[in-house]
């Protein structure tokens, strides 16, 4: 399945489709996630001159597996034969950004960058294109986001100012802000976001 992403009849329809899945699959809470995930990466992709219709597919269907239980999400990347880490072993939380790029490829027929996309929108890549930026960082500054720690809040008020100048810029202060937090948890760094760190600076060397 092609999908003609000129052709805005039929991006409505699969809009529809996948909003009436995840309805189904999403909390209330992430329902309303993916839907301002929707709106901002439809607004970065206008701004940076990606692809809109794209845009919106991603950003409402990026979080599709997220929902699914620690053991739900084992058992189905064993059953669909993808590959996992140590590190998405212990922290199963970020397998659903890899279940959310089969499913969207088996049941909307999305693109390699939409899934790639979907697969790098939690720890990052080194590889990420414009497009996989924008949805990475539209997941974490979507108007709905909002946090009780002060801190955390005028990082997000940065980088909100940041994306609409620079999305490396702003991917980098997003990277280094949560590399801080998972340090004074005493957590473990997926090396995937220490990989697209140094990538962005090497590259803006």
């Amino acid at each position: 399945m092609m999908i003609n992403f000129e052709d805005d009849n039929e991006v409505e329809k699969l809009l529809k489709k996948i909003d009436t899945d995840i309805i189904k699959l999403e909390s209330e809470k992430r329902y309303k996630h993916s839907l301002g995930v929707m709106k901002k990466a439809e607004e970065l992709a206008k701004l940076y001159g990606e692809n809109i219709n794209k845009a919106k597919l991603v950003g409402l269907a990026h979080d599709i597996g997220k929902d699914l239980s620690k053991e739900e999400k084992l058992e189905y990347v064993k059953n669909n034969d993808i590959k996992i880490d140590e590190i998405e072993k212990i922290n199963t939380g970020l397998l659903h950004a890899k279940i959310g790029a089969d499913i969207c490829k088996k049941k909307y027929g999305f693109s390699k960058d939409m899934q790639n996309a979907i697969k790098y929108h939690t720890v990052g890549n080194k590889n990420m294109d414009t497009f996989s930026k924008i949805i990475f960082i539209a997941d974490k500054i979507e108007d709905g986001r909002n946090y009780k720690n002060e801190k955390k809040m005028k990082q997000l008020e940065e980088t909100r100012k940041l994306a609409n100048i620079d999305l490396n810029k702003a991917l980098l202060f997003l990277i280094d802000s949560s590399l801080e937090f998972t340090l004074q948890k005493k957590e473990l760094i997926h090396p995937d976001s220490i990989d697209t760190r140094n990538r962005i600076i090497m590259d803006n060397k």
